[in-house]
């Protein structure tokens, strides 16, 4: 393997979402206005429409924080310990703990008045029990294509697609890594409309990219093409502190700033980009190895940046690690508590709402 393929390798394994954090580890010793220097003149200088005037956003928009809390629905590496990591070659196969948290925070997010948005790897339709899933979906909740299996659909080879097909690429028989990423987000559409009698809400990518799609053109056009106005593919980079060392004050306010960048926008080509908030369950607990209270801290003030600003705060997690690192659903408890106290001034949403208001 090359240099450069092992170095993606690497970063598909940590599920993409993290991408930037071990390359800007140090940022915990800069002050804010430094972190936000860097991050719009460096690591997102091509992404000069990003709304980051709110006094114009609030009077544009809504008056209301869109608050959306999403679960990729996948095995994680390094969960429930840090030695676990075959989950990279069974990304759909959900233990029964993944599927209980599911539904048990389901059911404490639609008792706070919303919708909690879930994407599905389509391997998960392969069990022979749909009955957790399909609990979910008569509830309300939507649930999104997050391929079929976990694949970066960005990858231009095959060893860069997803570690089961390194392992066994005749799978893709013969397949162009074009056709292949497209086949595996059909396969995942047809999957749901086979077990669940459902067509996907909307398309979340496996792992996030600084710059979502702009520099991907031809991803953007096979999403429109299969139907898609929305995309969640945007993670912005932000500080990360050392393993298993409390965040710094500048952590937590770099990871703050990075709110602004998590906005959602519209590309040239129509698509909407709904970015996913900083600072996400594996980022925290598997680079970070953060405590649970680290955690909480870190969303409390992002939250409340965004309820000040009337912006979007797009929670990301995996049940496959909360259930071992938040077995009591405190991060959702406190989200839902926020948006209560925030009254009319923030609402959970779902990320179609959230598009919506982009698109206007």
């Amino acid at each position: 393997m090359t240099a450069t393929s092992k170095k993606r390798n690497e970063q598909h394994e940590s599920d993409d979402s993290i991408n930037s954090m071990r390359e800007i580890g140090q940022v915990h010793q800069w002050t804010r206005r430094d972190w936000l220097k860097r991050v719009a003149t460096n690591s997102l200088g091509a992404m000069a429409t990003f709304p980051l005037d709110y006094s114009q956003l609030r009077a544009a928009e809504s008056d209301k924080c869109l608050v959306a809390i999403t679960f990729d629905l996948e095995m994680s590496a390094n969960f429930p310990t840090r030695e676990t990591t075959h989950w990279n070659f069974e990304k759909g196969n959900l233990n029964d703990e993944t599927k209980k948290y599911s539904v048990e925070a389901a059911r404490r997010v639609k008792a706070a008045g919303g919708r909690l948005h879930f994407f599905a790897v389509g391997r998960v339709f392969e069990q022979p029990n749909m009955d957790w899933i399909a609990e979910i979906a008569r509830s309300g909740h939507p649930i999104g294509n997050h391929t079929y299996d976990h694949v970066n659909v960005t990858a231009t080879t095959v060893n860069d697609l997803q570690f089961r097909f390194q392992r066994a690429p005749w799978l893709l028989r013969g397949q162009s890594v074009d056709d292949a990423i497209r086949d595996n987000i059909q396969l995942t559409s047809n999957a749901m409309k086979s077990r669940l009698g459902i067509d996907p809400v909307g398309f979340r990518t496996p792992g996030g990219f600084a710059t979502g799609l702009r520099e991907h053109p031809k991803v953007r056009s096979m999403l429109l093409e299969l139907g898609y106005d929305w995309v969640s593919s945007l993670y912005p980079p932000h500080p990360n502190s050392e393993p298993m060392q409390q965040p710094t004050a500048a952590v937590v306010e770099g990871i703050v700033a990075a709110q602004a960048l998590a906005q959602p926008f519209v590309y040239p080509d129509g698509l909407i980009e709904i970015p996913m908030s900083p600072i996400s369950d594996i980022g925290a607990f598997r680079t970070g190895q953060w405590r649970l209270e680290w955690f909480l801290q870190a969303i409390r003030e992002s939250l409340d940046w965004a309820i000040e600003h009337r912006a979007v705060f797009d929670f990301l997690a995996h049940p496959s690690c909360l259930y071992v690192v938040d077995p009591e659903f405190k991060s959702i408890e406190l989200i839902c508590d926020r948006v209560k106290k925030a009254g009319d001034r923030a609402m959970i949403a779902d990320l179609t709402t959230i598009a919506r208001r982009a698109k206007r």
